[in-house]
């Protein structure tokens, strides 16, 4: 709080300061906007020495800063903005002064963004706690407009809080539980095409609050009836969304045939805009690439529909039928792509043997077996291939070399060898090395075996930040990061896989290299202390200790060395091109964040069981009565 700390503040304050001018001033009635604004006001005030109408202004802002997360029932509120350095308000920021001020005056806000936030904060900080205040709430929540306009302010979120506190009321709540989903379900039933997300957003509330009961066909119908709409539109996306949300209420209502031809129609608008895509459509040019992804896609949707509806459907038959348009497209699919050169061997075998380990496999067997199909590259086997490769090179012991980058510009030397394959030389050659054995790595096994995984799994973001969440190599509040980086890649969107990971293997290194009480910063001359970047981190003597040698040999290597692909470089300077973000060395970067954080996840969980089985063990050798009398303890 930017105030001093000894001033009070009261009701005669709360109506002197002007507060209602201030966000009826705003653009859009949302509490960031209000935040932003009461702010201002509120520095403005205590320069014109109105010190304690400035800390009203100050209290309500930092109310209104924080962010609302509906879904929570704990901690429904965290700060806007987490840096290094420090945070924004969380809710131990307000004292019991503060929380005092706002009972006095809580009943005399009449507008319902701030009444609404201030009443929700004495709910939960008041002590002990006191219904009235989370009545207040709910009745604020609800006055705020719920609308297709309103709802990118976070109208949704609001009235989603409502429900929340609603719920825990129970009887005290009265009849408002049933008020608010009735409201909510007028809504949906006038809503129009065109307002789809605001649409599936109100909808979510009723689903995850389970407000459906018998209205479960009445809102499968409508929500088929604006799918139908989309189709006929050729919004295929929005038609999908509608589809999808429309089988989930029929299934709901036990109604499984209807729920299934709907996970058919929803399949059917990927195959119409992969045909779209084959004429240009809406996008100008056609690309067959993009239409084979589609049909990709359908092939996918229709996997969902369950076996029991299958036949009548004719399910099976119509994914043969996709494969048949798969196929004629797929030569001009292949001759849209980017040819990547790579050494004329054949490599059949390893891609048929790489293709077939994934096949036919449930998700988590077929993941384990994906990051699990070459054990990593090892830098003493790497060493000594480049080791052999200089000694044989003529011309590399007599010369030295210099690597230069796309753009013409010197980024390294190195000496020549002088039939000595040691120091800059070597490593030199060890990076190239590294850089054969990914390209073949990438071409041979993770390519095609990845192509196997997207056409057999439907993997979401969600899985994916889930397995990072879970994994215990990932820091903590970097999940969603990784996650969506994994999902990004596995999506074939590697350009922005890469753009995410590359930081986040760097936060990752420099994580566990800090929690080992390692020295990741450095002391300039201004006695400014900055952290060192990852090629820094990864020079240091205790990496090996902390990850290991052929862990340290591949960051280094893979994004640290301007003789390889330097991708930490890259990225942070903005030198990337679009090709060369989806180059191989982009893919294998994602395969190896794969790999360390679904690994880590097994050996975590092998180690549970272990453990679990070693207690066990111990316990069935412990005398009857030694075991009797922990049962007692215990009770």
């Amino acid at each position: 709080m930017n105030f001093p700390k000894n001033v009070q503040c009261g009701l005669e304050d709360f109506r002197r300061c002007g507060w209602k001018g201030i966000i009826n001033n705003a653009k859009d009635q949302r509490h960031f906007t209000i935040w932003t604004m009461l702010s201002d006001a509120a520095r403005k005030a205590i320069e014109d020495d109105k010190i304690a109408e400035g800390k009203v202004l100050w209290l309500f802002a930092e109310a209104c800063s924080m962010m609302l997360k509906p879904a929570s029932l704990n901690s429904p509120f965290e700060p806007s903005v987490v840096l290094i350095t420090g945070r924004s308000t969380a809710l131990e920021d307000f004292t019991e002064e503060d929380i005092a001020f706002f009972s006095s005056i809580v009943e005399e806000i009449d507008e319902p963004w701030l009444q609404a936030r201030v009443a929700d904060l004495l709910w939960l900080l008041h002590r002990p706690r006191n219904p009235k205040f989370a009545l207040i709430a709910i009745d604020a929540y609800r006055a705020i407009t719920l609308s297709f306009e309103t709802f990118l302010s976070g109208s949704v979120s609001c009235w989603d809080r409502a429900v929340t506190l609603t719920k825990m009321l129970r009887a005290g709540a009265g009849d408002r539980l049933k008020e608010i989903a009735e409201e909510l379900y007028s809504l949906v039933e006038r809503a129009v095409v065109k307002e789809g997300v605001f649409c599936l957003k109100v909808l979510d509330v009723i689903e995850r609050h389970h407000l459906g009961h018998d209205r479960h066909q009445e809102l499968g119908k409508k929500l088929e009836s604006m799918a139908r709409e989309a189709e006929a539109d050729k919004e295929y996306y929005l038609a999908r969304q509608y589809f999808d949300a429309a089988s989930r209420w029929f299934l709901a209502s036990k109604d499984k045939d209807k729920a299934a031809e709907l996970i058919v129609c929803s399949a059917e608008t990927y195959v119409q805009e992969a045909k779209a895509r084959l004429v240009g459509g809406s996008s100008g040019s056609p690309s067959h690439m993009v239409a084979a992804s589609f049909f990709e896609d359908a092939i996918q949707k229709l996997r969902h529909v369950p076996r029991a509806q299958r036949q009548a459907l004719r399910v099976d038959d119509r994914i043969a039928e996709i494969h048949a348009e798969m196929t004629e497209i797929g030569e001009k699919a292949i001759e849209e792509m980017r040819l990547i050169a790579t050494p004329p061997i054949d490599i059949s075998d390893v891609t048929s043997a790489s293709m077939s380990a994934v096949r036919g496999k449930e998700v988590i067997e077929a993941f384990t077996t994906f990051v699990n199909l070459y054990p990593g590259i090892a830098k003493k086997k790497v060493q000594e291939a480049a080791e052999e490769m200089l000694k044989e090179s003529v011309v590399q012991s007599l010369f030295a070399g210099t690597q230069m980058s796309r753009d013409g510009r010197v980024i390294g030397k190195t000496p020549a060898s002088s039939g000595s394959p040691t120091g800059e030389a070597l490593w030199a050659e060890m990076v190239r090395q590294h850089g054969r054995e990914l390209r073949f790595l990438v071409h041979g096994c993770i390519w095609p075996a990845l192509e196997v995984l997207r056409l057999e799994h439907r993997v979401t973001e969600e899985a994916f930040v889930t397995l990072a969440a879970n994994s215990p190599i990932v820091p903590p509040g970097r999940a969603v990061l990784f996650g969506k980086a994994l999902f990004a890649g596995f999506d074939n969107d590697f350009i922005t896989a890469l753009h995410v990971l590359v930081p986040q293997i760097e936060n990752l290194v420099r994580w566990h290299l800090k929690s080992r009480g390692i020295k990741t910063t450095n002391l300039d001359t201004n006695g400014i202390e900055n952290e060192n970047g990852l090629s820094t981190l990864a020079e240091l003597p205790e990496m090996d200790k902390v990850f290991g040698e052929d862990f340290t040999f591949e960051v280094r290597a893979l994004f640290c060395d301007s003789f390889g692909p330097n991708l930490r470089n890259e990225v942070a300077h903005g030198l990337l091109t679009s090709d060369s973000a989806q180059s191989e060395y982009s893919v294998y970067a994602w395969w190896f964040a794969l790999r360390i954080i679904f690994r880590a996840l097994l050996n975590s969980a092998q180690n549970q069981v272990s453990e679990g089985s070693k207690e066990e063990d111990e316990a069935a050798q412990k005398p009857t009565s030694e075991q009797n009398k922990e049962k007692s303890t215990k009770h």
